[in-house]
This record gives C-alpha cells, sequence and structure tokens, in this order.
C-alpha cells in the first residue's frame, strides 16, 4: 500500500497526517478553520485519497504552514521511489471559476499559484517545497472567491489523482537521480 503517517509538533503547532494514495476520496479532518478543512476534504475526494488529518496550533497561519508541510512529506513517504505517471493536469470549472492546475512529481520543488486567498495560496507553497514537486495554478476567469479556491483544489485533486497513479517504469530521460554520502 502507498500510505504515509506522519506528525509534526512544535511548539505552535500539533499535527498529525495519515495519508493513503490507493483510497477512495474519504476525509475525516480536525482543523480549527473550517474554511481549510473544506479545501482538504475537496481535494482527498477527487485526489481518490484517503486522508486523516489533526492539527491544532496558537494562530491559523501557522496550522495553515505546517499541515501543509506534514501533507507534503507524507505524499513524498507514500510515494517512495516507486515509478509513477509523474505529471498530472485538470481543469475545473465551478460556476464562474475556471482553474487549471498541473503537477509534475519531480524532485524540483516549486510553486506558482495565482489564488484570491493568500493563505491558500501559501498553503499551497509550503505542500509543494516539502513535497518537492513542481506544481502551478492558473485561474483562467472567476470572481468568486469561494468558487475560486474550491475549484483549485478540486483541479489539484485531479491532477494529483493523475500523477500519482503508478506506472511501468521510470519517465525521466535522465534516468534514477543517486545521491553520494561524504
Amino acid at each position: 500500500m502507498r500510505k504515509k503517517r506522519i506528525a509534526r509538533r512544535s511548539r505552535e503547532t500539533d499535527v498529525a497526517v495519515s495519508l493513503e494514495l490507493d483510497g477512495g476520496g474519504r476525509s475525516d479532518v480536525s482543523l480549527p478553520d473550517r474554511w481549510l478543512r473544506h479545501m482538504i476534504e475537496s481535494l482527498a475526494k477527487f485526489a481518490g485519497f484517503d486522508v486523516k488529518v489533526r492539527a491544532q496550533g496558537d494562530f491559523a497561519h501557522h496550522v495553515n504552514e505546517d499541515l501543509a508541510i506534514t501533507l507534503g512529506r507524507a505524499l513524498r513517504g507514500a510515494l517512495r521511489d516507486r515509478p509513477v505517471r509523474r505529471v498530472g493536469s485538470a481543469t475545473v470549472p465551478m460556476d464562474d471559476a475556471l482553474v487549471t492546475v498541473a503537477v509534475d512529481l519531480v524532485d524540483r520543488p516549486y510553486c506558482e499559484a495565482d489564488l484570491p486567498d493568500a493563505m491558500l495560496a501559501h498553503f499551497l507553497r509550503s505542500f509543494a517545497m516539502e513535497a518537492r514537486i513542481t506544481l502551478h495554478a492558473v485561474v483562467v476567469r472567476g470572481k468568486d472567491f469561494h468558487h475560486v479556491n474550491e475549484a483549485c483544489f478540486k483541479a489539484l485533486g485531479l491532477a494529483l489523482r493523475e500523477a500519482t497513479r503508478p506506472a511501468e517504469g521510470l519517465r525521466s530521460t535522465k534516468g534514477a537521480v543517486r545521491w553520494n554520502r561524504r
């Protein structure tokens, strides 16, 4: 099974994440921020991942950031070095909103997320950096704050679902990267 349980505890937050990539889109999310909970639930449903989250902390910003870091590390751990399709993208319409998300699970972290919610944009950047993925979120159109952000997390879920599917072999022109310890 491609799954990972991980916890992160600091003076500011206490976060625990369980992630199963080959799940059924079930989520059990306990967060003080109901808006972020809604986004995580949407991501899990559209990715087909089973996600369990427990997070609390002193400020919403700290919980948001530390959850993103922990979820990113869980994704990286669940993937291990197994071959996957690696690249995925999706465009999701939601009423007035149209959002495209593309990911590459390559070990080159980068994030460009043009969202109207600065906290969710920060979440995506922290997630991408810790997961060590490339993530682009492009708002094609939309005026409604809720619709734009939710379409983004649904598109991210679909893109991750596609990118994390098992593949026959490594998809890279470089082959496997090996690090020498000195």
